[in-house]
């Protein structure tokens, strides 16, 4: 039996090589869409800054929010003062839907990351057209070529590429790609088991002017003080803001000055 990460990865492949659309069409779509809000920039404000996730359900817990409204929940994240959003648009394993995405950036004025297993070119065309401001590429997902290919097609239609390693020889690939934002996920995408420790360790291996974005794992001011004074400029966090009962006091708990 496959891993998770095997078994999402498979689909999103199989769909992409089923994809009849014509690249260079959805290029012209993407580019006749007005110009992004400016995600990276959001997160290079002082102190660390919170990327706020919608996020539905997951693979291993299973149904987060029951009842979720993309647009209710994007208003309490920035009512918290997050600088960002994130958003699942996975739907076979996460429940979520590019609808889920263009509903929460209507309800708000916060860039948008669209949160999905980018494999094709067409997938960062869809992420500009669904209206996302950042695109997701996951090292462990690609190969190099297809890494700098997607991470320039990102920056040719105007989106910011979060480049997400888990361990130290995926940030050096990330940054061989030429990415300027770094997201270090402590969630293993094999076992989705988490290690705290883990964005702390890796931390000294982004050099300095790349943005750095902690995720997964991430539940308490501690946390964050923790991975603020490792050098992150953001954290990332989903789970615990979706299912708390407060979320825009949730966020400002995260938040750090």
């Amino acid at each position: 039996m496959g891993t998770y990460l095997d078994l999402i990865l498979a689909a999103h492949r199989a769909q992409a090589t089923s994809d009849r659309r014509r690249v260079s069409t959805l290029i012209d779509q993407a580019r006749d869409h007005p110009p992004a809000r400016p995600f990276r920039d959001a997160l290079r404000s002082p102190g660390l800054a919170v990327i706020a996730e919608i996020k539905r359900r997951s693979p291993k817990k299973g149904l987060l929010a029951p009842g979720l409204e993309p647009d209710v929940v994007a208003k309490e994240y920035e009512a918290g003062g997050a600088a960002c959003l994130s958003v699942l648009t996975d739907v076979e394993f996460f429940g979520g839907s590019a609808l889920d995405l263009a509903t929460a950036r209507t309800a708000c004025s916060l860039p948008v990351l669209r949160k999905d297993f980018t494999v094709s070119e067409a997938d960062v065309c869809d992420a500009r057209i669904m209206g996302a401001d950042a695109v997701l590429l996951i090292v462990a997902a690609l190969d190099d070529g297809e890494l700098r290919a997607l991470r320039e097609l990102a920056d040719e239609l105007g989106v910011a590429a979060l480049v997400e390693a888990h361990d130290e020889a995926e940030v050096e690939r990330a940054l061989e790609a030429g990415a300027d934002m770094v997201g270090v996920n402590q969630r293993d995408l094999v076992t989705f088991e988490v290690d705290t420790d883990r964005a702390v360790r890796v931390s000294a291996h982004v050099p300095p002017g790349v943005v750095r974005v902690a995720e997964s794992g991430i539940r308490s001011t501690e946390d964050v003080e923790r991975l603020r004074a490792a050098g992150y400029d953001a954290v990332l966090v989903g789970e615990h803001l979706v299912t708390a009962d407060d979320r825009a006091a949730a966020v400002r708990g995260l938040r750090c000055s």
